[in-house]
Formats: structure tokens, sequence, C-alpha cells
């Protein structure tokens, strides 16, 4: 065992670490805006972990470097889409009508849209 195989060891438990503390929020989180918000950036960064740390131990281990070349590219790819697809699906239950947590203080998208409907009403007024 040499000191890159350890280091992709460490990675992969850093990642598995991230996945208990995305898991422990799906739990722990009131409503599925916050559930989501914690499951993308922690699953993500355990995703990231695993991953990688996986090419890096392959690597220590013997095997060819096209391992870490794969795995970085599939990281960046993941690094890439889980936080837009995880934007779509609370774009799409927040459009759906779920409703925010009663304790949420904030709603900013409300806020803009209301905002943009003002708008769009006064540049109506100004047309006639």
């Amino acid at each position: 065992m040499n000191a890159v195989s350890v280091l992709g060891e460490l990675l992969v438990l850093f990642g598995v670490f991230f996945y208990f503390l995305s898991a422990l929020g799906l739990i722990r989180m009131p409503d599925v805006y916050n559930r989501m918000q914690t499951a993308t950036k922690s699953a993500t960064l355990g995703s990231l972990g695993v991953i990688i740390g996986t090419g890096i131990w392959a690597v220590g281990e013997g095997f060819y470097w096209g391992w870490i070349t794969k795995t970085i590219v599939i990281a960046v790819f993941l690094l890439l889409t889980n936080p837009i697809s995880a934007h779509a699906l609370i774009r799409g239950a927040y459009k759906s009508g779920i409703p925010l947590w009663e304790g949420s203080v904030i709603d900013k998208y409300k806020e803009t849209l209301e905002s943009q409907e003002s708008e769009n009403e006064k540049s109506e007024e100004g047309e006639e």
C-alpha cells in the first residue's frame, strides 16, 4: 500500500461521510425545498469524493492512468449537472404549488414574480 492508495481511500471515506450527511439532511429538513438543497450539495460533494478517490486509488494500486482521467470527466459531469437538475426539480415543485415550510421567512422567488407582474402592468398601462 502506497501513499497514492491511502489518499484515494481517504477521499472515498470523505465522500461516504458526505453521503451520510445527505441522508441525514433528507431526514431532518422540514420541506421539499430544504431537503433538495441539502441532498444536492452534500450528495454532489460525496459523489466527487468517491469518484475521484476511486480513480486515485486505482492508480495507486497499479492500474493505468486512464482511470483518473475517466473519473475526472465523470466528476466534472456530475458537478455541472447535479445543481441544474436540482434547480429544475425545485422550480417545478414551486410552480406546482408545493408550499414552503411555515417557518420560512423569505420567499425571494415570489417577490421576483410579483415585481415582474407589476412591471408588466405598468408597461401595459403606458401603451394605452
